[in-house]
Order: structure tokens, then sequence, then C-alpha cells
């Protein structure tokens, strides 16, 4: 009896192994991208607010750029190319709040590169998500900070310099966000450099080539009808000047409909345009 039993609960056993399949359990693949976003975007703030002396040195450039700059160039405000009626702090406030935005955008694709450097970005490539979320997410992170520096200026030109943007609050509001906006997207290129060249050395010297002529050719500091011939043409043709245009425009309050549709939407070709060779520098293997 004992061997009868013994067998049939072999059997049985037998039976249900042979019937029962084990099920491996499913791989984690990861959050959604907007998780993703949120986490690295969150992950990027979280060490801006935990070194506050980072954010207050970087808000306070900007500032002693106006200082000089009012300085030095304010006697082109007297000359003949100048707009009639307009003060230079009035002139150049706008110019700063856009180059601003670009210098941060070249502090993105530093930071990026020292990420690759560290191993950071090799971690991040091991984990199931999207590449292009790192990118984006930094992005993002940056154009929070960028928007902070840029309303800390615009108030401390408004309390030692005398700035009254003629196009009140609400031309003030919309100038800082299309500052923000054309910075974020020509900080693209800046992303895609760092993302080919992945040597911070590098990085650095190319980036200086690169803001150089896009901020001092161009409309920031001088009226382009006050500019050589040949510079003139390159001023007309520098992204950068048709941002300044368009955050002048609405610092001045003047029509800035069409000014302002063209800067967006040529930065915007701009920034997709970085974000595609961005990404597809960030795919190749380290």
């Amino acid at each position: 009896m004992p061997t009868r039993l013994a067998t049939e609960a072999t059997q049985a056993a037998g039976r249900g192994g042979l019937g029962s399949e084990v099920r491996p359990e499913p791989a984690w693949r990861g959050g959604g991208a907007g998780t993703q976003l949120c986490v690295l975007t969150a992950r990027s703030l979280r060490a801006v607010a935990l070194d506050p002396r980072l954010l207050l040195a970087s808000s306070l450039g900007p500032v002693l750029i106006l200082l000089v700059f009012s300085q030095i160039f304010a006697g082109i405000a007297t000359t003949s190319a100048f707009p009639e009626g307009t003060r230079y702090i009035d002139f150049l406030v706008p110019a700063i709040m856009v180059t601003t935005a670009i210098q941060s955008a070249v502090g993105t694709g530093n930071s990026l590169a020292l990420e690759m450097r560290d191993g950071i970005i090799a971690r991040f490539r091991s984990m199931p998500i999207w590449p292009g979320s790192v990118l984006v997410a930094r992005s993002l992170a940056d154009l929070v900070r960028t928007g902070v520096q840029l309303a800390v200026m615009m108030v401390s030109a408004a309390l030692l310099f005398g700035f009254r943007p003629a196009g009140g609050m609400v031309g003030a509001c919309g100038a800082l966000a299309v500052a923000v906006t054309v910075g974020g997207c020509m900080g693209w290129i800046f992303i895609a450099l760092a993302c080919w060249i992945r040597s911070v050395e590098l990085l650095q010297s190319v980036t200086g080539l690169v803001t150089f002529p896009l901020m001092f050719a161009s409309n920031a500091f001088v009226p382009t009808d006050g500019l050589p011939r040949w510079l003139r043409a390159v001023a007309e043709l520098n992204p950068v000047s048709y941002g300044i245009d368009a955050v002048r425009s609405l610092v001045l309050g003047q029509a800035a409909g069409l000014t302002v549709a063209s800067a967006l939407g040529l930065s915007l070709v701009v920034g997709g345009l970085g974000g595609a060779a961005a990404l597809r520098g960030f795919n190749r293997p380290i």
C-alpha cells in the first residue's frame, strides 16, 4: 500500500510538472517618458537648490555685465543711428536678457559634458529609459534656472539703473518668456556639441568660438544701421538678432506680432536641428 501511494504521488507530480509552465517574471521596462522627464528634471534642479550659491553667482553675472556695458556704450544713444526717444538702458536690457539665456545654454552643454566624463551618462544609458529624456530634462532644468536669472536681472535693472519698460508688466513678462524660449532653443546647439565632442576642455574652446559671433555680430549693443556694411549683413542673418528684436519690441511697447513669430519660428528650427544632431551624437558608443 505505501508503495502504491508513493507511485501515484510521483505520477501526479509528474503530470503536474508536465502540464504547468514556468513563467518568468516580467522585466522592468522603466516608467513612461513623462515620468522620466519629471524625475530627471527634478534631479538637475535639486543640484541647484542644494547649492544656492550657484544660483546667486549666476544671477549676479548679468547685473555686472549690464553695469559695465551701460557705461561703455552709453554714448551710442546720441548718434543718429540710435532710435529716437529710446534710452540706452531700455535698449540694452533686452539684449542682455537674450545673451544671458545663451550663456546659460552654454552652461547646459558644459554640464552635460562633465556628466559624460564622470560616467553618470553611462549609467543612464544602461537603464531602460528613452535616451532623449536625459537631454530634454537637462534643457528643461536650465530653462527654469534661466528664467530665475532673467527675472532677477530685470528687477535689478529697474531698481539700480532706472529700467522702465514702455510695454509695462505684460510686455516685460512676454519679453522674459521669449528670451527664455530663444535661449532654450539655441541651447540645443551646445547640447549637440557636447554629445559629439565629449571633451570638457575642447568643448569650452569650441563654444567660445560659437558664442562670440552669435552675441557680438548682432544688434545686441549697437543698432544694425550703425554697423559696417559687412557686419550688418552678418547681423541681419544672425538668429540671435531676431530674438533680440522680438524681446526689444515687447519691452519698448512696439508692435511685436510678426517679430516675435519670426524669432520663435527661427529658434524652433534651430532647436529642432540641434536636437536631432544631439540625439544622434548621444546614441553613439562611448
